[in-house]
Order: structure tokens, then C-alpha cells, then sequence
């Protein structure tokens, strides 16, 4: 398959190097080269599978609707523009083509969420749960939207309201603390990225499965359908 990725950040760069690995054909492009969307043309984009984006909160909104303007297949890995989302979702079904986002696209993660679902029936009994998300000192948006995403799980599975923490330091690469207390223990559920690569390889595997797919997709709803 042909993928453009958007973004020479660590993570787009690492996206690009596994796509390799699996034998796809990758172009890239970084934020200097792309200002307001512009570097994605209808011309650029013929021919491409799926656009991988790994950008900003501040480039992405644009970069979407060239896309989608091209009806070209898009997966989104950054995040902080959630509250487009409805204008998006019209847009996608206008242009009759796939888009898949995703707050996280590690399935480790994704698995974390699963289980945080499960111990969010602590608060049933009288435990007080918390969110803490630390990630490096570079990340643009706080809390993040793993973070976000977790808190969602937990009040759709018990109606209580998290409060998130977060810290924004060194090069932690990305770590999601969940704790519950009660006045006689303390449950505690911990996701910590070792690397980025979790969250690469599940975005290139998303992409692939988005270049046969039109409609918008949350990551969280598909993962378990990839290969």
C-alpha cells in the first residue's frame, strides 16, 4: 500500500519506519513542508492508501478537511481537536470515504481501557477514583486524550466523575495511573508506553484496514478486527 505520513515528530517518524517493515511504500511529510494543508493536494494525494496523521492540535483540523476535500482514507493519531468532532463526522459522510482517530492506538492501551471498566464498579462501594496521565514536557494538549478516553470508560461504566492530573515532564513517553480508594485499600491500574513503537504499529495496522472501510471510526471499536 502507499501511505503519506504527516509529521517527522518521534512518532510520525517511527510510524513511517514500521510501515516500512511491512513492506508499504511511505512518503513524508513534515509541518515545515505542509502550512495550513497546503502540501496536500488532490495531485499529492492520488494514489494514496490512507494519510497517517501525527501533527498538532493546531495543524490537524486542516489537514482533515484536505483529506477529506480529496477523499482520501485518514488516520488521525493526534488529538486536542475533539470538539470538531461533529462537524467532522458530517464531513466524512459527505465525502464517502474512511476516517479512523484514536486517542491511542496502542493495543496495550486499549486493553488498559477494558480493565478500567471493570474496576470502575469500585466506585459502586464507596471508592474514590482518580485519573494521573504524566507524559513529556513537549505534549501539547493537557490532559491528555488517553486520558480523556479513560475517564469516559469509567463514568459510562459506574456514573462517577474522575478528576485527571496531569504532569507534563522529561521525555516520559506515556504513562496512565488509575486509582480507587477506599478507608480499607486501594486498587490501582497502571498503563506505562516502554516506547512509541506500540502506538505506530497499531496506527499502521489501522491504516491498513481503513484503505477497504468508508465511514468514521473510533480506534477503540475496531481494534480488536486487526490484523
Amino acid at each position: 500500500m502507499r501511505f503519506l505520513i504527516l509529521g517527522r515528530g518521534k512518532t510520525g517518524s517511527l510510524v513511517a519506519e514500521v510501515a516500512r517493515e511491512r513492506k508499504h511504500h511511505v512518503e513524508v511529510i513534515a509541518a515545515a513542508e505542509n502550512p495550513g494543508g497546503a502540501a496536500l493536494t488532490n495531485h499529492r494525494l492520488r494514489g494514496v492508501n490512507a494519510v497517517i496523521d501525527f501533527t498538532t492540535p493546531s495543524a490537524v483540523i486542516q489537514n482533515i478537511q484536505a483529506c477529506l476535500a480529496a477523499r482520501t482514507p485518514m488516520v488521525v493519531g493526534t488529538t486536542g481537536w475533539y470538539g470538531h468532532l461533529p462537524t467532522i463526522h458530517e464531513q466524512v459522510e459527505r465525502a464517502g470515504t474512511g476516517f479512523l482517530y484514536g486517542a491511542n492506538f496502542s493495543i496495550g492501551v486499549n486493553l488498559f481501557f477494558d480493565a478500567a471498566r471493570a474496576v470502575a464498579q469500585a466506585g459502586k462501594y464507596e471508592y474514590h477514583g482518580q485519573i494521573f496521565e504524566r507524559h513529556h514536557q513537549h505534549k501539547k494538549d493537557a490532559p491528555s486524550g488517553t486520558a480523556l478516553v479513560l475517564k469516559d470508560a469509567v463514568h459510562e461504566a459506574s456514573g462517577q466523575e474522575l478528576e485527571i492530573t496531569s504532569f507534563r515532564e522529561g521525555d516520559v513517553v506515556g504513562l496512565h495511573e488509575l486509582v480507587f480508594n477506599s478507608p480499607y485499600d486501594r486498587i490501582y491500574l497502571c498503563h506505562d508506553a516502554k516506547s512509541r513503537r506500540g502506538f505506530a504499529d497499531g496506527a499502521v495496522r489501522a491504516a491498513e484496514w481503513l484503505s477497504s472501510q468508508v465511514g468514521l471510526f473510533n480506534f477503540k471499536d475496531i481494534w480488536r478486527e486487526l490484523a
